[in-house]
């Protein structure tokens, strides 16, 4: 999962359509699949290495729509170094916990780890944007969501024979990304340049972070299969490239907090990916536990009771 610079779409949040809808599931599936993709591509590649090509390719893949669109880069220092920041944030850091966690813990409960960011967004949102306010649905959404986790999780039985080192490292790579989402919501939006080419360069800049780092303390892998090399390609172009192109209409639409509740879905398709492909063990009560978040998800984003001409933030 990743996310991306706010910019001017995440200022105009407005109510979501059946097509913002169907972006918002997609969106879901592409970043719920990731962690299948990280799992494969550590049969050959480091962890570092694995979060380095993703946002190469990544960046590249921007760069390319960027192009497209006629979006430059950002001319401003201050910007950059905002940009630095949110890259570390949002690509380099959780791009790199995750792939470390998932050498000691499955992809399915990687996936769910994942489906905490909303609960650090909210409070750092709180705190640094105007405009987003923990009312009382929201936060009762928020903390149902997480009490979904909880369950699909299996919490009462505790954590068993899964890694205690690799579940916080999951842990921390969704706690970034959650103070990431708010800090580029308060530094980075309303900036004259494009979306699309704010992103393009806040992944940049962690395809950067990730190349020194890992240059420093990994080795070139003794021998590349090709599903490796075919994840990280999937890793970037649509993990990374694609979705951050589509999760623009989500953030315009949803706001910061709400935006963020797109990782509630994540765990059932990282369930999937993972049991169907992978052959990993598959729960009990996980469908009780997705089926909470769900709920959460909808109560946190108001589509439960909500009254009409009254949009989410």
């Amino acid at each position: 999962m990743a996310l991306v610079s706010t910019s001017s779409l995440a200022t105009s949040a407005g109510s979501p359509s059946a097509s913002e809808g169907v972006q918002f599931v997609g969106l879901a599936v592409v970043w719920g699949t990731s962690f299948l993709l990280i799992k494969v591509a550590e049969h050959s590649f480091a962890p570092m290495q694995v979060g380095f090509g993703r946002a190469l390719v990544g960046a590249v893949t921007l760069a390319l729509f960027a192009a497209a669109r006629s979006q430059r880069l950002p001319r401003s220092p201050q910007t950059w170094a905002h940009l630095f920041v949110a890259g570390a944030l949002l690509n380099a850091v959780p791009f790199a916990l995750f792939a470390y966690g998932e050498e000691h813990t499955s992809s399915i409960l990687a996936g769910i780890w994942s489906a905490t960011s909303p609960l650090f967004t909210l409070p750092v949102a709180i705190a640094l944007i105007r405009d987003e306010h923990g009312d009382r649905r929201r936060v009762s959404g928020l903390i149902l969501g997480f009490i979904g986790v909880l369950v699909v999780l299996g919490a009462w039985n505790g954590l068993g024979k899964t890694s205690v080192e690799g579940n916080l490292l999951c842990l921390g790579a969704a706690a970034s990304f959650g103070f990431g989402y708010a800090y580029t919501r308060r530094f980075l939006s309303g900036r004259p340049e494009g979306s699309l080419s704010l992103t393009t360069a806040q992944v940049g800049c962690a395809a950067l972070q990730l190349a020194i780092v890992t240059a420093l303390v990994t080795t070139p892998p003794h021998r590349v299969h090709a599903d490796a090399a075919a994840c990280i390609a999937a890793l970037g172009v649509l993990g990374t490239g694609v979705a951050y192109v589509l999760n623009y209409g989500l953030i315009r639409t949803f706001g910061a907090t709400n935006a963020s509740t797109v990782t509630y879905l994540i765990p059932i398709f990282s369930t999937f990916s993972g049991v169907v492909l992978l052959h990993e063990t598959f729960a009990a009560n996980q469908p009780l536990g997705a089926a909470v978040i769900l709920l959460g998800a909808a109560t946190a984003q108001g589509r439960l009771g909500r009254r009409r001409g009254r949009p989410p933030r």
